[in-house]
């Protein structure tokens, strides 16, 4: 719940201290206009998991967001995000987090790890001219109601990252499938830096279509 502090602060409705960062400096410009820091939700207590139960990116990412502004009585941000292999038809899409199940904890690898390790498995025969894919992003933005416990205005933002998958993973940069999306240029995501790919990534895009947005909702709050 807010407190002095608290209102000041921008709620990005996610566990992940990479997206956290990666945000803060997309957000940068905006953050500094409207005078908010945004934090993720280990910054407050007794908040808990959303489950993405929806099917589109935008579904979960308003889930999330809806949660963390209801619950915090603050503006809230969220994204859903993941690779969409066009000869996968689609897939992993919104079940990108997760798409190697159980395999990771069988395995021993980390759960990013056991998800590229099954893309490629399951792309292994695929020859590179059908290997394209995207990375999509649906970023939203959910203002609490003005009852407590209740949200108000919701706005969805949408962002995609062309590339086709790699044969193999490259970079140790970014996070998630990053080192597996090749772009135009001959280098994975996770081979480009943090700026680089905060220029051309997904999110970037989405959050970026998002900031007259933020600006002009959250620019009333100051």
């Amino acid at each position: 719940m807010s407190d002095g502090q608290a209102d000041r602060r921008l709620v990005l409705a996610t566990r992940n201290a990479h997206k956290v960062v990666e945000l803060r400096e997309i957000l940068r410009p905006v953050l500094e206009q409207v005078g908010l820091e945004l934090v993720g939700l280990d910054a407050f207590e007794g908040l808990e998991d959303v489950v993405e139960s929806g099917v589109t990116f935008a579904d979960n990412a308003l889930l999330k967001a809806r949660y963390a502004a209801a619950a915090t009585g603050l503006p809230a941000l969220a994204d859903d995000s993941g690779l969409a292999v066009d000869v996968l038809g689609g897939s992993p899409g919104v079940f990108s987090a997760r798409w190697s199940g159980p395999l990771g904890e069988a395995t021993g690898l980390s759960r990013d790890e056991a998800n590229n390790v099954l893309v490629l498995a399951q792309l292994a025969d695929v020859p590179d001219g059908h290997r394209a894919a995207s990375f999509v992003c649906a970023a939203a933005l959910v203002l609490p109601g003005a009852e407590p416990g209740t949200v108000g205005e919701e706005i969805v933002r949408h962002g995609h990252c062309r590339g086709v998958v790699a044969h193999q993973l490259r970079g140790t940069g970014g996070f998630g499938f990053d080192p597996l999306l090749l772009r135009p240029d001959g280098r994975t995501l996770a081979e480009h830096s943090a700026q680089e790919k905060n220029a051309i990534s997904h999110r970037g895009e989405a959050f970026r279509a998002l900031g007259a947005d933020l600006t002009h909702r959250l620019g009333q709050l100051r």
